[in-house]
């Protein structure tokens, strides 16, 4: 009997994400051949679950593997969230190629029964919404803004409305006006919709996030050494592959959204300064939150 290797995400298949998907299922099957017999599950909003389903769908064996936001109760991946840590792509990739991302690592298969293989990135996270330009925190003011829990600090700091809920609720709720816009990378922006629903977008870049990749800890173990160590390698080869399709994406996506009649802003290093100044509260709490040696790896 061939093992059996569903790997899911959420995301069309034309996505960094869905092919880096590929990129480890092929691997597979052309090193194992019929030996294997692996199935994909792109998008499983598809299919009646959300993004933040995929954590416990492969902690219980439904799915082997998956890739998630798994910011929440993470403190690695909090506190790597948090606004304007990162300078740039080299330097968050760096941290979570390195003693940042072992850590988080560990946080995570300590609280689920899986094993983390490697991080898929994100990336950078910017501002759209459809009431004005925001050049300026005072800009955010009172705009009622869907954002991920992790970032809910962070925008009340900047004077917005937070609005912490599942990206499928914030869909219609910006449809319907209920939401005046959202963060995200751009690439997520066009692949979920949300470009054609927005005309005012910024290039904050105020927040850097990871997608873990992970798989069920039993099954795993299970498996072969030779098709562990595959999988190992496998893995490693589509996060290279994923974050060179993801720098591709996010410049494609940028033009989709102009394309569109969309607006993109891109600050000015003073403009910038303003959104740091606004954010400084949240450093001072995250020394009181996190442990010297989590901040320390972030040079916090």
């Amino acid at each position: 009997m061939p093992l059996t290797i569903r790997l899911a995400g959420y995301g069309p298949p034309s996505t960094s994400f869905s092919r880096g998907l590929e990129h480890i299922g092929s691997r597979l099957t052309q090193r194992f051949g019929a030996d294997v017999d692996v199935r994909y599950v792109y998008n499983v909003m598809e299919v009646g679950y959300g993004g933040g389903d995929l954590s416990w769908l492969v902690d219980a064996g439904v799915l082997t593997l998956a890739y998630a936001t798994l910011s929440e109760n993470i403190p690695e991946l909090e506190a790597a969230a948090l606004p304007f840590v990162f300078a740039d792509d080299a330097s968050a990739r760096a941290a979570m190629d390195g003693p940042l991302g072992r850590a988080a690592a560990r946080s995570i298969e300590a609280v689920l029964d899986v094993r983390v293989l490697g991080f898929f990135e994100n990336g950078f996270r910017h501002i759209s919404n459809n009431v004005r330009p925001v050049r300026t925190p005072a800009d955010l003011r009172g705009l009622r803004i869907r954002c991920l829990p992790v970032q809910t600090r962070t925008f009340e700091l900047l004077g917005a409305e937070p609005s912490p809920i599942p990206l499928a609720e914030a869909i219609d709720a910006i449809r319907s006006g209920q939401l005046d816009g959202q963060e995200n990378p751009f690439a997520n922006t066009v692949t979920y919709g949300l470009y054609s629903l927005q005309r005012y977008h910024t290039a904050t870049y105020h927040s850097y996030l990871s997608r873990p990749v992970f798989v069920n800890r039993a099954v795993f173990e299970s498996w072969p050494a030779d098709v562990q160590s595959a999988l190992e390698t496998a893995v490693g080869e589509a996060v290279a592959l994923q974050r060179q399709l993801k720098t591709q994406e996010e410049a494609e996506a940028a033009d989709t959204i102009r394309a569109a009649g969309g607006e993109i802003l891109e600050l000015t290093q003073a403009e910038r300064a303003r959104f740091l100044d606004a954010v400084a509260p949240i450093y001072s709490e995250a020394r009181d939150r996190y442990s010297p040696e989590l901040l320390a790896l972030l040079d916090l």
